[in-house]
């Protein structure tokens, strides 16, 4: 089984390089983040013509998270767009059994400045979410925690870690908030396979940063301890990164063997 987690900062403008990237990478479920559409005007008729069901949350312009699964994948079940204690209403948080699997897809607060009341919200939201995968951890040993995480996790995930200091997204709190989300029994399935840094997912769009590799690793898939034996490969694929009017993200993916 394939898995993958991207941000498609506007699926209206990105379906058509949506479906090509599904028709070749073959992933059996896909998380979305950024969808960026109002839920009466998600392209459910689309993705079906492409042979995915979709369960999604969004809203107008902003935000908005989707999961995917392809037919034969299973079913969905249990799907939770919200959860106690954070009251929210930015869709980030999608939640859903497919198969033998518990999907938590996450679009976490970019928190704008350290300092910043954004920063401040982001580290609370990251906290509120802890608790509930803790909770979801008890329920569903087979969860996988995938998304942009808004946070490179450490300095091999910045191309410039001077240059980046303890700004927002590399900042001591944030990659602590996130530690502290691993540290439940999740983990970050990449580096399970990879050690070595210049391994980034997301480019800014200006100063021609993809081309020169400027980038973050900031978008991640989350593995809990009883899946990792059946972890097969995980890869950053940064082709859709090099089409016509990219995401500034690229899709992430991890195989298991289940």
């Amino acid at each position: 089984m394939k898995i993958a987690s991207w941000n498609v900062n506007s699926l209206k403008v990105r379906l058509p390089q949506l479906t090509q990237w599904m028709a070749d990478a073959q992933p059996d479920i896909v998380a979305l983040q950024e969808t960026k559409l109002e839920d009466p005007k998600f392209p459910v008729d689309e993705l079906a013509a492409a042979g995915y069901r979709a369960v999604y949350s969004g809203q107008k312009t902003y935000n908005g998270v989707a999961i995917l699964a392809r037919d034969g994948a299973g079913e969905f079940g249990d799907v939770v767009t919200d959860i106690p204690g954070l009251d929210d209403p930015q869709r980030r948080i999608l939640a859903a059994t497919v198969g033998e699997l518990r999907i938590v897809d996450l679009y976490v607060v970019n928190g704008k400045a350290v300092g910043d009341e954004k920063y401040a919200y982001k580290l609370d939201w990251l906290a509120k979410v802890r608790e509930f995968l803790a909770r979801e951890l008890e329920r569903h040993p087979n969860l996988v925690v995938l998304g942009d995480f808004n946070i490179a996790p450490d300095d091999r995930d910045v191309y410039d870690p001077a240059a980046w200091g303890e700004e927002v997204l590399c900042s001591p709190p944030e990659r602590e908030a996130l530690l502290a989300i691993t540290g439940l029994g999740l983990a970050d399935s990449f580096r399970l396979f990879e050690q070595g840094g210049e391994h980034f997912s997301w480019w800014d769009y200006r100063q021609g940063a993809f081309r020169r590799n400027m980038g973050l690793r900031i978008d991640l898939i989350l593995l809990a301890d009883a899946l990792r034996p059946a972890a097969r490969a995980a890869a950053i694929d940064r082709t859709p990164r090099k089409w016509e009017r990219p995401s500034d993200h690229t899709p992430v993916t991890l195989d298991l063997d289940i």
